[in-house]
Order: structure tokens, then sequence, then C-alpha cells
């Protein structure tokens, strides 16, 4: 019997145990200018339809960005993106939530480019108290600059989940107990960007932008945020267990998120800094927790 494809995988997952999964609730279409604002070079924003769809393009003068208006104490944040097609090597599309400050608290996805015909990489980092290093790297099981998919992170007091297009494809669990700091106290802003990373993206630098190829687009629409809106001062969310996003069914992940969070680690997974035991001799107690290693 021949290999099952990725997306029948899926599937079978999910007939398995369709009573048992607690997917985050539906994202809504929004236009752009409903959450964000460009951070810098406006002018390499496109705007489409009205701002349902907005274009960021990178060239050898200058890449683009954008902000949410607000910040945000725990959530659910979506947006869907179609990358960066053809030969992407050295660019980075990036999709994060951070706060301001020397001691910052981060949750990344960053798409790293490739030259033609190769898979696309997402690595995520999650920072808290301005300390990072928790890098994972996975293949996605589609051709993500093909159509649009949907890149979402969960955050609340139990736990920050990033998900693929419903999938779960990491678990960062509060593990304040075991004495690692979790991001419960810094309002974050959203971002995006697109930019040259050519000294680190691509190979570890190896492979250099080809500017004859720019510039560059990375297409983004349904901006939806869900989130516990709060001053830059706030330490606290006023509506602490009130919201669909920090109730009991979305306080862990359930049988079927593990299946499918076990299937992206065996099928796809190429580093987790949970089993690099080169970089880290022991590891770290939020890796046992969240079942990455």
């Amino acid at each position: 019997m021949g290999s099952l494809s990725p997306a029948l995988c899926l599937c079978l997952l999910g007939l398995a145990s369709m009573a048992m999964a607690s997917p985050p609730r539906r994202p809504l279409d929004v236009p752009f200018q409903t959450n964000y604002v460009p951070t810098w070079a406006g002018d390499h924003i496109k705007y489409i339809n009205g701002g349902m769809e907005v274009q960021l393009s990178l060239d050898k003068y200058s890449g683009t960005g954008f902000q949410s208006k607000g910040s945000y104490l725990f959530g659910h944040f979506s947006m869907q993106i179609k990358l960066v097609p053809g030969d992407s090597a050295g660019t980075v599309t990036a999709f994060y939530l951070s706060s301001q400050n020397s001691e910052h608290d981060e949750i990344d996805f960053e798409f790293l480019g490739n030259r033609s015909g190769q898979p696309y990489i997402v690595q995520t980092n999650v920072f808290t108290g301005g300390k990072g290093d928790r890098e994972q790297r996975i293949y996605l099981w589609f051709d993500p600059t093909k159509d649009y998919h949907s890149y979402s992170v969960l955050w609340n007091m139990y736990q920050i989940v990033f998900f693929v297009d419903d999938v779960p494809i990491r678990v960062f669990k509060n593990s304040r107990d075991l004495g690692v700091r979790f991001p419960f106290n810094q309002p974050m802003k959203i971002y995006s960007s697109l930019w040259n990373a050519d000294d680190w993206a691509t190979r570890g630098g190896l492979e250099k932008t080809d500017w004859s190829k720019a510039p560059f687009v990375a297409s983004y629409r349904s901006f939806h945020v869900d989130g516990c809106e709060a001053s830059a001062a706030a330490a606290f969310c006023a509506t602490q267990g009130k919201r669909w996003w920090d109730q009991r069914d979305f306080q862990d992940l359930d049988g079927l998120q593990y299946r499918r969070l076990a299937w992206v680690r065996r099928q796809y997974t190429i580093y987790n800094y949970c089993s690099d035991r080169s970089r880290y001799p022991a590891m770290s107690p939020e890796c046992r927790r969240d079942r990455d290693a």
C-alpha cells in the first residue's frame, strides 16, 4: 500500500476524533484598516478591494511592515497569508506579537524564503522576559505560495498555541511553577513585516537575495483580532476568565490536537531546541510539559 498524502492524513485524523476537537472560533474577515496601520515604508503596501487584501513588497531599497492599533493581553490572533512565490531566498515574512521594553515578551512566526523548488521553512519562537532561544522549525505540508493559508496564535494564561490552518504546530505551556517565565502581564502589539535577512534566513546565510527577482510580494487578508485590549501600561486583563479563549476547552489541547501536533513533529519538524543536546545539555522544563521533545 502506498503512503497517504498529507491532506488525506489530516482528514483521517479529523474523522477519527471529530467530536473531541475544540478548534479556535472561526476568524472574521475584516479589512486591514479595522485593526492595523503601516509601521514603516507605507509606500510598499498595496491595498486591494478596500483593504480586504493587502500586498507587502520588498525591493533592494526597502521592505515594509504594519502593526496593530491596540495592545493585547491574551486572545486569538489570525491572518491569512500567501507567501512570496518563486525564488524568495534571503527574504523573511514575519507575523508576531511583541511587548516594548528591554525584557520584552514575544510570540513569533517567521517564514524563511527559499530557492525555487525548495520548501519554505516556518520558524517559531517564544521570548519571555527578554529571553528567546526557543526556536522550532518545520516544513509545511503544502505550498504556501499557491494560495492563502491561516496562521494563528492562541494565547491565554495556560498556554500559547501556534496553528497553521487549525493544525497545532507548537504549544508552549505556562510553566511558571517550574521556574519558567510565561507572558502574562505585558501587553503586546501584533506585527507583520517583509524584509531582507540574507545574512541568516536561507541555509544560514549561504543563499543570498537575488534582487533581479524583486519586487518580492507577500499577500494578506482576514485581519482577525479577538483579544483583551489594554493600554500599554496595563498589567492584567480586565475580562480575565470571561472570554471564549480562556475557558476550559482552551486551557489545553484536546486528544485530536495532540495527535495532529505529534504528526507535525514526526513528519515535518526539522529543528527543535528541546532536543538540541549540543546547545542545551539539559532539557528545559517546559519541553517535557509541552510534549514537544
